[in-house]
């Protein structure tokens, strides 16, 4: 846990019972709501963030829609649907040479 040893967790808890001893409990209490307080922030800035970059990404892609579908009802050539964007394969005729 916490990349701690058995050892190391055990001494960690001793410290912590002759600095705080009957106090541990409202000591441990206040840190779990401390560190729930922080959690709960940290994830309301996240969201924030998340929400901004889907409404910046609506705000970017919803003119190029626009524009792609404008273009493409102007220009009578432009095919309905997409052709692939690499040539098809078309292997090369047989060779005739004769060996002399």
């Amino acid at each position: 846990m916490f990349g701690l040893s058995p050892f190391e967790l055990m001494a960690v808890l001793v410290v912590a019972v002759l600095l705080f001893g009957a106090k541990l409990p409202e000591v441990a209490g206040s840190l779990g709501r401390q560190y729930r307080d922080f959690r709960r922030g940290l994830n309301e800035i996240q969201d924030q963030f998340r929400q901004a970059q889907q409404e910046v990404t609506k705000a970017f892609d919803a003119p190029a829609k626009t524009l792609n579908k404008s273009l493409a009802d102007l220009d009578p050539n432009t095919p309905k649907e997409r052709e692939p964007a690499v040539p098809k394969f078309t292997p090369p005729p047989p060779s005739h040479d004769e060996e002399s």
